[in-house]
């Protein structure tokens, strides 16, 4: 190689310094090669919007970065917030190591020509390009342009094996064929999950990566975009363009608290994983992951897992340390010691559910984003809110599934669950696995409105996105996806609200229109409420009450028996939940005529829990509901923008792909307050 030989890392999900296969090698590997290393971060136009870095007067030449079938920006400012936290925490690890941080703004082929043109004009050589593998259409399509970008340059690029999964793809010796499509036979080929990953890369010490060139032989970003120097400005370019998304949300409630309050980086990572531990989260995770008000439910570690800020194998690596009794640090933590215990157990069985979403992608690629799923099902006549991708048969209009749409993203269906959950979505960027999972099932299955436009609005909005893990699960709780029961799983958004939020803490928490109602079914679906006490209630003129999107006939126990409600009322306490007290088991009415249905999902995902038939509910579909907003607020989180490709390029991964308050405060994880 050339005495000034130029290493391009080109870093995309892999955020961290630790635990890093590109940096471990430079840094363990005296033969590598390369007397400089230069990191490289790109901020792709066509997956986050950057027209906050244009120069004043410019113009982008890319494209907004819309969805396709929503028209939603792909990262909203939840998510913005935590990469910027995420990319500049990488920045100063890398100073602290001895080296630096390139970050640019365009497509892979076109900052890599002009970057390697620049060091080859100032006399250093570019001798590779490096990056770690990804999946995912997008992704795969940027490697390959990548790849011969680097071609045309006479660069070698090399992929490395993504280490940052629970199970090492190496160790796998599983083809895409086979890999099961029901995630229980995945779990019992790998079982017993404790002896699976492998250990963790060693440490890095200071000067050992290759030394930074020189910031005057890098060239600059290209016109018409400027990168900030600073943090602050670096975070506000990104969230400029796509703050209005919060313009027209309901006031944040008086007294809520986000359940994500933490910031991006890998140091703020291994931060919230020794609290997990030395708080007791983990030993307490297993009963408590069904939570839904608190920070502490659940491990809060998915968006650090996604940037690839932290790696599952270090989240393992350190609950063995805690089991065995082999860190000191966590001495005073309950288990510590016991070995494996219900807690730390169910988190790996979470990160094995990661590692699955994932292979499904690697094996269904461009079907990931298709309304017909991993199942080729065509049978489902989705509406749509799109006049052109109208099912035959479809009886709304295009104008009033829109209307529906935005009701249930707005947060005011009058479902007392969903609504809660899209609101503290939308101000938080967060919403529990439990929320999640009833929202899709409402959307989907409630309502039959291509779930997509759920898919793309939980891309835009949640701050630990991650695209196998998003899209893979709106397909399994579509019924298009993985899950064996399909669509016989249904949920009861009002029987999941009572076993799950047993006494309407959540929803009165996030809709505080309900907080004056006292009981359950009330606040729980607000049109239940006696019709003489709306105007006492503060009910009058909402939406929610006088036009629910749907109505779900439920009974309480408790209530006079009646021959008009010919239900089995089930007795004793309800699975999952929390440690409140207990209310009333509730039931619901089973119509004539109507078919069995499983009211309960995975708990966090848990496919290995038998099924339990319930009736499937009584619902009415208010059609006037879908257009009448009432009081509160409205407007679209859509924006202007053009149709057809998405982004900068043209589908995603199939030619049908496009048919059919005041701000959170973001806290270290050892600061959240309780």
């Amino acid at each position: 190689m050339s005495a000034n030989s130029v290493l391009v890392y080109i870093i995309r999900h892999d955020l961290r310094v630790s635990d890093n296969p590109i940096l471990h090698h430079l840094a363990s590997t005296p033969g590598h090669g390369f007397t400089h290393l230069l990191p490289l971060f790109v901020l792709l136009p066509h997956q986050i919007e950057v027209s906050g870095f244009l120069t004043e007067g410019s113009k982008s030449p890319f494209p907004e970065a819309k969805s396709e079938i929503g028209r939603y920006w792909r990262c909203g400012p939840h998510r913005a917030t935590f990469i910027a936290q995420s990319i500049w925490n990488l920045k100063d690890n890398l100073k602290k190591l001895g080296s630096d941080l390139t970050i640019r703004i365009g497509t892979y082929d076109g900052v890599l020509k002009t970057l390697v043109d620049g060091l080859r004009s100032k006399g250093l050589d570019v001798g590779g390009v490096w990056a770690i593998e990804e999946e995912g259409y997008e992704e795969k399509r940027d490697e390959k342009r990548i790849s011969e970008a680097c071609s045309s340059l006479g660069i070698n690029f090399r992929k490395w094996v993504d280490e940052k999964y629970f199970i090492d793809d190496r160790d796998l010796r599983l083809e895409n064929d086979d890999l099961p499509d029901v995630f229980t036979t995945y779990r019992k080929m790998m079982e017993p999950l404790r002896e699976k990953p492998r250990t963790t890369l060693s440490p890095l010490q200071k000067d050992t990566l290759p030394k930074p060139v020189d910031m005057t032989s890098i060239p600059n970003q290209e016109s018409p975009f400027e990168i900030p120097s600073s943090y602050d400005e670096f975070e506000e370019a990104l969230l400029r363009p796509v703050r209005g998304v919060l313009s027209n949300a309901p006031p944040f409630p008086e007294g809520a608290k986000s359940a994500h309050p933490f910031r991006g980086g890998e140091d703020n990572a291994h931060i919230r994983l020794d609290y997990l531990i030395k708080s007791g989260s983990v030993y307490q995770y297993k009963s408590s992951r069904n939570g839904l008000l608190g920070s502490d439910f659940s491990t809060k570690l998915s968006a650090y897992l996604a940037q690839g800020c932290i790696t599952a194998r270090q989240i393992h690596e350190k609950l063995v340390a805690y089991e065995d009794g082999k860190d000191k640090s966590l001495a005073d933590s309950e288990g510590y010691g016991d070995g494996e215990n219900e807690g730390s157990k169910a988190i790996r069985f979470e990160l094995l559910w990661r590692d699955y979403m994932r292979l499904c992608t690697r094996k269904f690629k461009g079907k990931l984003f298709l309304r017909s799923g991993f199942r080729d099902d065509y049978a489902n006549k989705w509406k749509s809110a799109n006049s052109e991708d109208m099912a035959g048969g479809q009886q709304q209009s295009a104008d009033e599934i829109s209307k529906i749409v935005q009701r249930v993203f707005d947060g005011t269906t009058g479902m007392g669950l969903i609504d809660a959950s899209q609101r503290e979505l939308l101000h938080t960027g967060y919403t529990s696995n439990r929320a999640r999972q009833n929202v899709a099932s409402f959307l989907a299955k409630h309502l039959s409105i291509d779930w997509r436009y759920g898919a793309e609005w939980y891309e835009m909005l949640l701050v630990d996105y991650d695209v196998s893990s998003n899209w893979a699960n709106w397909q399994y709780v579509a019924g298009v996806g993985n899950d064996p029961r399909g669509e016989a799983r249904i949920f009861n958004p009002v029987k999941q609200a009572f076993d799950y939020d047993k006494d309407g803490e959540y929803v009165r928490c996030w809709v505080p229109e309900v907080r004056k109602l006292e009981k359950l079914e009330h606040v729980f679906q607000a049109w239940t409420t006696p019709e003489e006490d709306w105007d006492r209630l503060g009910l009058k003129d909402l939406a929610m009450a006088e036009d629910p999107i749907k109505k779900i006939e439920f009974s309480v126990e408790g209530k006079p028996k009646s021959s008009k409600r010919p239900f089995i009322r089930r007795r004793g306490r309800g699975r999952g939940g929390n440690n409140h007290a207990t209310q009333s088991p509730a039931v619901e009415q089973q119509p004539s005529g109507t078919k069995d249905a499983n009211n309960l999902s995975k708990d966090e995902k848990s496919a290995d829990r038998p099924p339990v038939n319930l009736a499937q509910p009584n619902t009415t579909e208010s059609h006037r509901g879908s257009s009448r907003g009432g009081r509160g607020y409205g407007g679209s989180y859509r924006g202007r923008g053009f149709r057809g490709s998405r982004g900068g390029y043209r589908g995603r991964g199939s030619s049908n792909y496009g048919q059919p308050p005041p701000p959170i405060q973001q806290l270290a994880p050892a600061e959240q307050a309780q």
